[in-house]
This record gives C-alpha cells, sequence and structure tokens, in this order.
C-alpha cells in the first residue's frame, strides 16, 4: 500500500494575512497644483483661493486624492489644508505627496481599524505577491500590528517563507 501524501499546510494552523484582501476600491488621483501657480512657482493667495472656490470638487467624488506640486515651488502648508477643506466631502481620503505615500495613508487607515484577534497566538504568514499596489509600509505597518498578538510570524508564501517572528 502506498503512503497517503499528506497536505501538512492545509492541516496546520498557520493563518495568511493578505494585505491585498484589504486593498480599498477607488479611483485614486493626483491633484497637481503647480498649474495653479504664477508661472509654476509662485502661489498668490487670493488668485489661488478663488480657484479653489471656483473648482468643481464634485468630480473627486469617492476618490483618493494625493495633493503633489510637481514644481520646485514652496507651497504653504494652509494651500494643501485649504484644498483638503474642499476635498472633505467629496474624497475618500486626501494626503500629501505621490501615489505611494497615498497608498500608505490608506492602509495606514485600513489597517488601523482592523480587527485582528483571530491572528491572537497563531502562526501568521504575511503573503509576499500582490496583483494590487500595495506599498512596503503598509508591510511594516501590518507587521507592528500583529507581533503583539501572533505567535509567530513569517513571510512568503506557505511554501517557501522568511521566519521574521517568533514568541519567547
Amino acid at each position: 500500500m502506498a503512503d497517503e501524501i499528506i497536505n501538512r499546510v492545509a492541516n496546520s494552523k498557520l493563518m495568511t494575512f493578505n494585505l491585498e484582501d484589504f486593498y480599498p476600491q477607488g479611483k485614486r488621483i493626483i491633484f497637481d497644483i503647480k498649474d495653479w501657480l504664477l508661472e509654476g512657482f509662485v502661489l498668490r493667495e487670493k488668485e489661488f483661493r478663488k480657484l479653489a472656490l471656483e473648482h468643481d470638487w464634485s468630480k473627486y467624488k469617492d476618490t483618493y486624492v494625493a495633493l503633489t506640486c510637481s514644481t520646485e515651488a514652496i507651497i504653504p502648508g494652509w494651500a494643501y489644508m485649504l484644498l483638503s477643506i474642499h476635498l472633505y466631502h467629496y474624497a475618500k481620503h486626501v494626503a500629501i505627496g505621490n501615489l505611494e505615500t497615498l497608498e500608505t495613508a490608506i492602509f495606514q487607515d485600513v489597517l488601523n481599524k482592523l480587527d485582528l484577534s483571530e491572528f491572537k497566538n497563531k502562526p501568521v504568514i504575511i503573503k509576499g505577491c500582490s496583483n494590487k499596489p500595495v506599498p512596503q509600509n503598509a508591510y511594516i505597518m501590518a507587521i507592528n500590528k500583529l507581533k503583539p498578538i501572533a505567535k509567530s510570524i513569517m513571510y512568503g508564501e506557505a511554501c517557501s517563507s522568511v521566519p521574521l517572528y517568533k514568541k519567547k
């Protein structure tokens, strides 16, 4: 009689934590304020405020917005805050920076709201491959959330994981 093949991974208590499962749907938009600046470099408060008042903010409904300036202009903090006020009722999230900064901020929100009690005292593998743009910082945030509760943490796939942490 031949030996039965046993799938030890399927029978283990190993739990997979896949950041891609928590990727929020929605369009990501870069809002570059350079076009609102005189010659792309000088912010004139009166004109900037007028543009903000006249802009159609409704087109950002249910989007994620990264506020940026692609020139080397020095932008005062209040300018981004003013744009954020206008986006408040439309955008799901607003951040200053590029798309990776935006994705990191989105994942910070998502991970802060997660109930991870199902991972308590369990071996966890953080899945490494993703078809969605999960930022590297999200993996750091995930391990920081899991470390206090998980029995052990690995990275990768069950068949080829890298051990990262084991509770003593």
